[in-house]
């Protein structure tokens, strides 16, 4: 296991910042793509629990009640009624989603098969530099970290991972958070049939948009919207690197250990897969509440509630009204999405940096 350790110590080391923000880059538009559709479900579960109402095929209205400011998100029917004929009846339930699978369903049958892909842009557009960022930069603090301990405190190096993680995770989710807001907001809000969904920019000035400044230092300190919730996010993603990485690295060494010297891209790609695999699940299932905070947060419509509403409270309010039940509202499109993101983003980065190392001509 140590020579299998110290070989992968030596290729971290070797690589340069440039061919780590490749490798992770790549990880990132591989899995941006294959798991969007869990996180629309994902967010849409969450964004209902919320009281967003999402309408259906028919055009009776139903009563919502919620303390958000979401009334003003209405669709209308998928199809339109002609002459005098009274409106189609309206299923029961058929405006609410029952869960993971019926909210394919309904995006499917009501806005379109591409609709489940609702967000991607948004999703290469934060992934990719804050992959770019996250996996870069955890490598080279957790060699730093494990050099500084291994000599000076050894009995603090299985908590490396852990710390490494975080840092690593704060400064990527803090470079790169008015677009993992404009995201959650095209992910959670439906649009009128035919009508064409914003993209990212024109969602981020609809959160500024309601804002308005009569002096100039007015109108600039209104991008401050831009960063609501942004405690909830690192509240959420720094114990999720936490508890990830401090899992994935003992189950990676151990799998990696097995192979000895005769470590292949093959064996890299199992190993790392398997080890993200089930870290991301344990951590996106211990994260689930702190998941449904950000969501309400940054759906929140209302830019002076938005600026009161804190991480805690939140909480409180989602325990009050919906119980465990609602503190997990999402949970298995989100285990469903991050066990495999994880998986794809660890598995495809530490590959290519396999690959990248192999042509270095002082690898050995």
């Amino acid at each position: 296991m140590s020579s299998t350790h110290s070989k992968n110590t030596n290729s971290d080391t070797q690589l340069s910042i440039g061919e780590r923000a490749f490798s992770a880059a790549g990880a990132a538009f591989v899995s941006a793509i294959i798991v969007n559709p869990l996180d629309v479900a994902k967010t849409r579960l969450q964004a209902q629990a919320a009281g967003v109402p999402y309408q259906g095929v028919c055009q009776t209205a139903s009563s919502f009640q919620t303390n958000t400011m979401l009334h003003d998100i209405r669709c209308t029917a998928m199809h339109a009624v002609s002459g005098s004929d009274p409106p189609p009846p309206c299923p029961s339930g058929c405006n609410r989603y029952k869960g993971t699978l019926d909210v394919f369903y309904k995006v499917v049958r009501q806005e379109g098969f591409m609709r489940l892909w609702r967000g991607t842009n948004a999703s290469l557009a934060l992934a990719v530099p804050t992959v770019g960022i996250y996996m870069p930069c955890y490598d080279i603090f957790r060699n730093m970290m494990e050099e500084f301990t291994t000599q000076n405190a050894p009995n603090l190096t299985p908590y490396v991972p852990l710390v490494a993680g975080s840092v690593a995770r704060s400064l990527a989710c803090i470079s790169c958070y008015p677009v993992e807001l404009a995201r959650t907001r095209m992910q959670a809000f439906r649009v009128n049939q035919g009508g064409k969904p914003p993209g990212v920019w024109k969602t981020l000035l609809g959160v500024i948009h309601p804002v308005n400044g009569t002096s100039i230092f007015q109108s600039l300190h209104k991008y401050r919207f831009w960063w609501t919730g942004l405690g909830a996010q690192l509240s959420r993603d720094v114990p999720f690197s936490a508890i990830c990485w401090s899992t994935l690295e003992p189950i990676r060494k151990s799998i990696l250990g097995l192979v000895d010297d005769g470590a292949s891209a093959a064996t890299v790609l199992g190993a790392n897969f398997s080890a993200g695999y089930v870290a991301g699940t344990l951590a996106s299932a211990a994260t689930c509440p702190l998941d449904v905070a950000k969501t309400r947060r940054q759906i929140e419509k209302d830019p002076e509630r938005a600026l009161k509403m804190t991480t805690r409270t939140t909480l409180i309010e989602i325990w009050r009204d919906g119980g465990l039940r609602g503190l997990f509202t999402g949970v298995g499109p989100r285990v469903g999405r991050a066990g495999p993101s994880v998986g794809i983003v660890v598995s495809f980065y530490e590959v290519v940096k396999y690959v990248l190392h192999s042509r270095h001509p002082t690898s050995s």
